[in-house]
């Protein structure tokens, strides 16, 4: 009998601990690096300068060398569950102790890096209450590296990444940080005629003239006509029309295909550009002011006494008065009136991804071959290939109000977001522009 009480005592036993093993690889399962999310830094990370005063600045991470205690390492991603979030950071120094200071929701905790290697170094578990885009904080406190640490990747994990996290992925490192460009593409009235004159109307919001920014007016099939922050202390209105023969280089566009300048306004720089295909490009430095609304007139037409070429021309008024050519171009193996008008909300500038910037665009008419104005009611919004693939959701536009008719905002890593591909209306303001086209510089 005992030998039977031994030997069932030692069955129990052995399950018990088949039970431990197999519960703890599952938990191992459970918190192994392939189930955790990673956040890199390359992609969502920027510098702030004092970044909760007015005076706040942003700094790429790869321009800047980590040793001021004023600046702030911030990386966004966007949570679209609720629950329980694990932060970690994988990061390393060159040497010595470096102590950092973490702070996400409110909640700072400090923390010590000595590794030499990228090592996990845990900061907390926070509840998420709502979902949205989230940023997380590390700012210095001392060091002995030549700068405070070097860190790869933010690491998430938790009930809250269950649903899905959106972050920018190598695939977009530099298109993410630049944020989703927006477009409000019109609809051409069916009575309509070929379109021979596209008028726009574009105001930006005190606040929202950030650097980076392409507030593009009348866009068409060729090239795009609207205004920039360039600087602190430049800005432009841009008209570029693209060369036919497809290339990111100018250099490589054939004579016969080149776009020609046929004319020039006053104090306009023209030059070829490339990168994002290739043209002929004009711009005006102009001073203009957000908070104010300005005026952008194109015209497209095929070229007279000559084949298959097209002459666009575009004019911009920094009153109520006056119209300035910015130029006129001549593009080969082109025969048309203006195709597909819209507008355009882009950032150029990778520094400037993390600051919002929105702007109105209203009172659009076009003139037809046939004389006649048609006012341009009805929108669709839509959004480029950072958007649509989510490595950023900051994205919105559509009718905005009676007073401001439509509007389109991006970037600043906001929780807004609005339908891709749907129409919008605004009601009809009736104020057809009045322009003499023969008293036009």
């Amino acid at each position: 009998m005992k030998i039977f009480t031994y030997l069932a005592i030692c069955l129990i036993t052995s399950f018990l601990l088949i039970i431990q093993v197999f519960s703890k690889e599952k938990e191992e399962i459970k918190s192994t690096p392939e189930m955790e999310l990673k956040v890199p830094t390359a992609g969502n990370s920027w510098f702030f300068l004092n970044p909760d005063t007015e005076n706040a600045q942003v700094i790429n991470s790869k321009s800047v060398q980590w040793v001021d205690t004023n600046l702030v390492y911030r990386t966004y991603f966007r949570i679209e569950g609720k629950g329980e979030l694990h932060i970690s950071i994988k990061a390393k120094v060159e040497k010595g102790i470096t102590k950092l200071t973490a702070v996400f929701n409110g909640f700072e905790t400090e923390i010590e890096i000595s590794s030499t290697e990228y090592n996990d170094i845990y900061i907390g578990s926070f509840e998420i209450d709502e979902p949205g885009y989230k940023y997380f904080d590390i700012k210095g406190i001392s060091k002995e590296s030549p700068d405070f640490a070097d860190i790869s990747d933010v690491v998430l994990g938790g009930s809250a990444t269950e649903n899905s996290i959106h972050y920018i992925n190598e695939d977009y490192f530099y298109w993410g940080r630049r944020g989703p460009s927006v477009h409000l593409t019109y609809e051409i009235p069916q009575q309509a005629s070929s379109v021979h004159y596209f008028y726009n109307e574009v105001t930006v919001p005190e606040g929202n003239d950030v650097i980076g920014s392409f507030y593009m007016a009348n866009g068409f099939g060729q090239g795009y006509f609207g205004f920039q922050v360039n600087s602190e202390t430049e800005r432009r209105i841009l008209f570029s029309v693209w060369s036919p023969y497809q290339t990111d280089n100018p250099d490589e566009i054939p004579d016969d295909q080149r776009v020609e300048l046929l004319r020039r306004g006053q104090n306009a720089t023209v030059n070829d550009f490339g990168n994002e295909g290739s043209g002929g490009q004009s711009y005006l430095v102009y001073n203009w002011e957000a908070g104010k609304t300005y005026r952008f007139l194109l015209k497209g037409e095929p070229a007279k006494g000559e084949t298959n070429k097209t002459d666009y021309t575009a004019w911009f008024a920094p009153d109520e008065d006056e119209w300035l050519l910015i130029a006129s171009w001549r593009r080969p193996l082109t025969d048309t009136h203006l195709t597909r008008v819209h507008s355009f909300l882009e950032n150029f500038n990778t520094r400037t991804g993390p600051i919002e910037r929105m702007a109105f665009f209203n009172n659009q008419w076009i003139f037809d071959t046939s004389g006649n104005w048609h006012e341009l009611n009805r929108a669709r919004f839509t959004a480029d290939a950072t958007a649509r693939d989510k490595a950023r959701l900051d994205y919105a536009g559509g009718f905005y109000s009676n007073d401001e008719g439509f509007f389109m905002k991006n970037c600043g890593f906001f929780d807004e977001v609005s339908q891709l591909d749907a129409w919008h209306t605004r009601p009809f303001t009736n104020q057809m522009p009045y322009i003499n086209f023969s008293e036009l510089p």
